[in-house]
């Protein structure tokens, strides 16, 4: 028996070993999932089932694309550069780099994050003759994010849209989408949306890459979206060699399109797929899990399991009940006092909802003159000096990036005022050139 399948559970061993035809993986939550992926990759790879390059594997976020890659590596003894694991995004953006020119990109086209897509949608709204107020940038960005993860375009759209405020943001979407391609500029949802018309539309690539990736994992399965699903299908070949690994209970991004009837339907997209439970957690005791399943066997939707531990004993939990926000804070931070005896500072956590909801309990914590830290915040790339000097660099890569060109235009300050840089803007678009 190889080694790779040594010290794992009944149920994790049949999700490493079990590599052939479609898989469905329900990780409860503390229960090896990831120990399950990184091995089962390991062990494609140390049975050469495949080769690195014909694995993908991809996750939400660059941490877990790491930890999966570095994991791999670890458990084979050997640094491989040519394993696909990264995000839905990484993946794409890669993808996109080498076939753009197929649909009208340069190589080095630029990606707007989402505070470069909200200023431009922005300028949509404005060129519009629109009311900032009544279309909020913001929400109009939502509704053109929606309709791209679900692989409608700003053409359809158009034909669907009924009503005053719908052909408003049928108009939004089309403007925006003509000087996102002037930009020669996606956003982030144009990533995989794109790579999806590609892989769909143009026989010979889709061809290539199906014939090039012999398997496919994907973490966090719950949280994929329509557009995502679609990425994995049209990327699957007649093999039928996909791994999905999620939890239905987990599922909590449906606000921003993830769709929970991927992981329900997984056996009605994949005709005799196996699904496999882990159900053993490794992280809490059994109280917590006994209150976490009384809470979840309400939901509606889902496939069930049953989550048991070894762990036995733990606090009971406690629930207190408040009138404000403010006694809430105080109670909280009276019982972390109390606890600081069997219970240090850095082992503990104030969870909350919402980033407005940190004030109160900052408020009391400064009045304990108890230390604590924040967690979250502006990204480092978020910072407007982070922004402004790649703005710069972008621009050197990429003269067509009009966002780019509008935030450093005027910084240093330069005497430019707002209506020059409107005029420079028409006139670049009237004769056809970059600002």
């Amino acid at each position: 028996m190889s080694r790779l399948l040594e010290n794992l559970n009944d149920a994790q061993y049949e999700a490493v070993s079990t590599t052939d035809g479609p898989l469905l993986v329900i990780a409860g939550a503390g229960s090896g999932k990831t120990r399950v992926l990184t091995r089962r990759v390991a062990n494609i790879l140390f049975e050469r089932k495949a080769e690195p390059y014909q694995v993908l594997a991809v996750t939400f976020t660059n941490k877990a694309a790491q930890e999966m890659k570095e994991r791999v590596n670890e458990l084979l003894g050997v640094d491989i550069p040519a394993l696909n694991v990264s995000t839905f995004h990484s993946f794409c953006a890669r993808f996109l780099r080498r076939e753009a020119e197929h649909i009208g990109y340069d190589s080095n086209y630029t990606i707007f994050d989402a505070k470069d897509a909200e200023t431009l949608v922005k300028n949509c709204i404005k060129e519009l003759g629109l009311s900032n107020t009544q279309f909020t940038p913001k929400a109009q960005m939502r509704k053109i994010s929606d309709s791209k993860n679900k692989l409608i375009s700003a053409h359809q759209f158009a034909q669907n849209s009924s009503g005053y405020f719908e052909d408003a943001t049928s108009k939004i979407y089309s403007l925006y989408e003509r000087r996102l391609k002037e930009c020669d500029a996606m956003d982030f949802d144009d990533l995989i949306y794109n790579s999806v018309l590609l892989l769909k539309n143009n026989e010979e690539i889709g061809n290539r890459y199906r014939n090039r990736y012999k398997y496919l994992m994907v973490d966090e399965y719950q949280d994929t979206n329509h557009v995502q699903y679609l990425l994995m299908k049209y990327l699957l070949d007649t093999h039928n060699n996909i791994c999905v690994v999620g939890d239905e209970d987990q599922s909590i991004y449906g606000w921003r399109g993830a769709d929970i009837r991927n992981i329900l339907d997984f056996e009605k997209d994949f005709p005799g797929a196996k699904i496999i439970k882990l159900e053993q957690n490794y992280r809490s005791t059994n109280i917590i899990l006994k209150a976490a399943s009384a809470v979840i066997d309400n939901n509606e939707e889902r496939k069930g399991k049953t989550l048991w531990t070894d762990q036995e004993g733990g606090e009971q939990l406690q629930l207190t009940l408040v009138d404000s926000a403010e006694e809430e804070a105080v109670e909280t931070i009276k019982y972390i006092m109390n606890s600081r005896a069997i219970t240090a500072l850095k082992e503990t956590a104030i969870l909350y909802r919402t980033n407005a909801q940190s004030r109160a309990f900052e408020e009391q914590l400064r009045r304990q003159s108890m230390p604590y830290q924040i967690v979250g915040g502006i990204s480092f790339y978020q910072r407007k000096e982070v922004k402004d000097l790649m703005a710069y660099l972008k621009l050197i890569v990429n003269q067509k990036d009009d966002i780019a060109f509008e935030r450093v235009i005027n910084y240093p300050k330069r005497g430019i005022g707002a209506k020059s840089v409107s005029d420079i803007f028409q006139i670049s678009r009237s004769e056809s050139i970059s600002g």
